[in-house]
């Protein structure tokens, strides 16, 4: 009977999530994972070194049962930071972790497909000497384009990775599609596949289910992420034990105990109304019986001054968007935010942009700009294309205002995919919402600037 890896990415989403936890509940769940008898627990990468390195240190030779493993950056310096990390674990492994959608590649790296493909090669490599076992985790794998994904974990099981993992980070994929990839990737080369299932469709249990029967080898669990809980997934296995002749180490009953255990502790640092009512559950996300007062407090948190009705739009919005999938994450909210409050009319339309970037030469962006009838362009260079675009933005407005937040996403597939794009600009300590959609990435990012400008604009006179 196969047995199924279980690597749980709880602690990783704390980071990820930006949760409050202190260090003794860090260590907590920690523990605690280790007794569920998960096979590894993920540790999130390396933000603040000399801080991360201590509690990871105290982490790692905490850990007794489980493998832990860390994610080595993308270089040989961020490579030996984590080693260093976990080397007084009983057990560690390395993640390589790299995006292998289009859009992700260019933007986080500026890297075309074939130079990707490189870099991958490379990390593994050298993590490979200095760990048996090394992990190629590949972020956005159902947007990547045809035939890369199994080209990355070819170039990663070649260079050494004993597995990979597939992320649907979008949250798009359907169980057919885990099935499909897991096929594809096990018939170029003999690697064992992990999936990491996003809830988002409400299909996570349903795509593990579908990705195990078509071979995949591991399965990705968290207690406050979108995803498949280490119960959850326990419970699947204990029921389908002898459909899929797979089994699992993990007891449905003690992780039930322990996974409730781990959200009582996280669920401790989750933001309150000034009431004290709870109003975001322990994954992060906004849940449908939300009040009004709710939403108000949260968008506050998050650093936005709206107004009454802007408030009313985002709330019903939330209402409608809940009642469909019962809960929504923060980055779904401020997408909210931005395509719902404060709409105003546009003082500066986009005429037209030409954007030119390489390997070999400097980013360099010529936007075109209308504003009263008037025709304004601006020309600049930049650390990647979007960053050109805005600084000839910035070139023709005159003024530089502070990027908040920044969120790219492609919407479809494909080479013809339609990207969307939030952007929050901060202006006399105040943050301007504008979302851009586009079929390509730099054009929605160009858009959702514009956007958030005219918010800043109109509010201005």
């Amino acid at each position: 009977m196969k047995k199924i890896i279980v690597s749980d990415t709880t602690l990783n989403d704390v980071y990820a999530q930006d949760l409050s936890v202190t260090f003794r509940e860090r260590l907590s769940v920690a523990e605690k994972l280790d007794l569920s008898l998960v096979n590894a627990i993920e540790l999130p990468a390396l933000s603040n070194a000399k801080e991360d390195e201590v509690i990871y240190r105290t982490i790692a030779s905490s850990i007794k049962n489980a493998k832990v493993k860390i994610p080595v950056g993308d270089s040989a310096e961020s490579l030996q930071k984590a080693i260093n990390c976990v080397s007084g674990a009983e057990k560690f492994g390395l993640q390589v972790v790299m995006p292998v959608s289009t859009a992700q590649m260019e933007y986080f790296f500026h890297l075309k497909a074939p130079a990707m493909l490189n870099k991958i090669v490379e990390l593994v490599s050298m993590a490979k000497k200095y760990c048996k076992c090394v992990e190629f985790v590949a972020k956005d794998s159902f947007r990547a384009e045809e035939c890369f994904i199994e080209a990355c974990a070819k170039s990663a099981y070649e260079a050494g990775a004993c597995s990979i993992t597939i992320s649907d980070d979008a949250g798009e994929a359907l169980p057919e599609d885990y099935a499909n990839i897991v096929k594809k990737i096990k018939s170029v080369c003999d690697i064992k596949v992990f999936v990491q299932s996003s809830n988002a469709l409400g299909m996570a249990v349903s795509n593990v289910l579908e990705a195990i029967k078509a071979g995949a080898d591991g399965v990705k669990t968290s207690s406050i992420s979108n995803g498949v809980s280490i119960s959850a997934l326990s419970k699947l296995i204990q029921t389908k034990k002898f459909a899929l002749n797979v089994e699992c180490g993990i007891d449905s009953t003690k992780a039930n105990t322990i996974s409730n255990d781990i959200v009582a502790i996280l669920s401790a640092n989750a933001p309150e109304t000034e009431d004290g009512v709870k109003t975001i559950s322990a994954s992060g996300s906004i849940k449908a019986d939300a009040t009004l007062k709710d939403i108000v407090a949260i968008t506050k948190k998050l650093g936005y001054d709206l107004s009454d009705d802007d408030f009313g739009k985002v709330y019903d919005e939330v209402k409608r968007l809940t009642v469909k999938k019962e809960s929504i994450d923060i980055k779904e909210l401020e997408a909210v935010i931005a395509t719902t409050a404060m709409q105003v009319p546009s003082t500066y339309h986009l005429v037209n942009y030409v954007v030119n970037s390489g390997n070999i030469i400097p980013a360099t962006a010529n936007v075109t700009l209308e504003k009263d009838g008037e025709k304004f362009t601006g020309v600049s260079t930049g650390d990647g294309p979007i960053d050109a675009a805005f600084h000839a933005i910035e070139q023709i407005i005159g003024h530089h205002y502070e990027l908040d937040e920044f969120q790219v996403q492609a919407v479809t597939k494909g080479r013809g995919a339609v990207g969307s794009s939030i952007i929050r600009l901060r202006a006399d300590g105040k943050l301007y919402p504008g979302n851009g959609v586009s079929t390509d990435i730099i054009g929605a990012c160009i858009r959702a600037y514009i956007n958030a400008l005219n918010k800043i604009v109109y509010e201005g006179k």
